[in-house]
């Protein structure tokens, strides 16, 4: 038997497979993980609708499939072939009771209105493989447009759904940096990334500049709140505090939370906070979206940066937390930089890499040295929408926040 692609969003006709979670001769069974498909730069894992026995893998990582073309062969498992492959819950309850009537279309479940399997926005195939997962589309929060449900959807449900399946153990994903002789494929993420740079350097005039700024008080605020935020089961990066004292420059500044428009006549300044923060995932470089930033708090803000961070890392990120960022940061200080030139992600005009924190000799207001804790904060601003001026006084701005923390407590 053959396995068609699915579709994977909203007018996506094509995809890269980017790698297989299987190979020939495995059994899988329902909701385990086939392969990951690249899209519009992120990837998706698609989950098996079967079980079975994979036979023959009709493509190799980086060659590209038409949606609803097959992509492998398999054999199905004995008991499924026999007829004996499980109902999925919405059937069991229909053949335990025949005269039982079909949900209304806004059925109620303790109280409150649901939508029904049939009243769900879904493809076909989707519709299909979430069926033979045992999966009530009506249950599923759709990540594509206006609710529509994709198969990323259903794999976030497909473990939960199988008993049988178990989690795998979580283990941080290991960076690559190839080996002396060998031989990278340009393809998938890093080849997306790399025209998205290509565009980005080609069309934007960069004006980078560097400042610096003490955050010694931002040290010992974090050491003192990293043990009840865990308590909160969020782990308190600096990140939190620079997406929050951001926000606050951005709007202290609007110009450098706008975007030129494809003509270029026009600026679009934007009334809304989304932060993109770049994640070095194996694969390659993503940027998912923190959505309305001004509005989270800082638990809120830890707990949505961690959970971004590890989708991105285990290639888990869906297609509607890599858009519409409207301001993005990028920290090389974990990795030991002091300061970058990042390069803006169009339509963008602004972008600010977080350097290493490090403490160093200065001088107070007195005239005496002291020991403060250091960090260098590195801009790269569109010279066509910032000049100097504004993108200094983005930098002023937040450098105050940076130096007051304590204000971030306060919503």
């Amino acid at each position: 038997m053959q396995f068609l692609l699915p579709e994977l969003g909203e007018g996506v006709v094509e995809a890269e497979l980017s790698r297989w979670l299987v190979k020939e001769g495995d059994v899988v069974r329902p909701g385990q993980g086939l392969a990951e498909m690249l899209t519009d730069k992120a990837n998706m894992e698609v989950p098996s609708p079967f079980a079975g026995s994979i036979t023959r893998l009709l493509y190799n990582a980086g060659d590209v499939a038409k949606i609803g073309t097959p992509i492998l062969e398999y054999e199905m498992a004995v008991e499924a072939a026999a007829g004996k492959e499980p109902i999925p819950p919405s059937d069991k309850a229909a053949k335990a009771s025949p005269t039982a009537e079909p949900p209304a279309k806004n059925a109620k479940r303790n109280g409150v209105k649901t939508k029904s399997a049939t009243a769900a926005k879904a493809a076909p195939s989707v519709r299909l493989m979430a069926q033979k997962l045992g999966i009530d589309l009506g249950q599923v929060r759709g990540s594509g447009p206006e609710g529509r449900v994709l198969v990323e959807d259903l794999a976030s449900r497909a473990t939960a759904v199988d008993p049988s399946a178990k989690p795998a153990p979580k283990t941080k994903p290991k960076m690559t940096f190839g080996t002396p002789g060998g031989r990278i494929p340009f393809t998938g993420l890093r080849r997306k990334t790399a025209e998205v740079m290509v565009q980005a350097k080609q069309s934007i005039p960069h004006f980078a500049y560097v400042d610096e700024c003490d955050v010694s008080d931002l040290v010992q605020l974090r050491r003192m709140l990293r043990e009840p935020f865990a308590r909160k089961d969020a782990r308190l990066t600096y990140l939190p505090f620079f997406v929050k004292a951001t926000v606050a420059a951005l709007k202290e500044v609007p110009i450098a939370n706008s975007s030129l428009n494809a003509e270029g006549s026009e600026i679009i300044l934007h009334d809304r906070y989304h932060i993109g923060i770049a994640v070095a995932a194996p694969t390659g470089l993503l940027v998912p979206v923190i959505r309305d930033a001004d509005r989270k708090s800082l638990l809120e803000l830890a707990q949505e940066i961690e959970r971004l961070s590890e989708e991105a890392r285990s290639g888990k990120s869906k297609l509607d937390d890599l858009k519409g960022a409207t301001f993005t940061i990028t920290s090389i200080g974990n990795m030991g930089g002091l300061f970058a030139t990042p390069i803006i992600l169009p339509p963008q005009v602004g972008i600010l890499a977080i350097g290493k924190i490090t403490p160093r000799p200065v001088f107070d207001d007195k005239g005496q040295v002291k020991s403060a804790d250091m960090v260098y904060l590195s801009f790269s601003f569109d010279h066509r929408v910032l000049d100097g001026a504004a993108a200094i006084a983005f930098g002023n701005a937040l450098i105050r926040r940076l130096k007051q923390p304590g204000d971030m407590l306060v919503d």
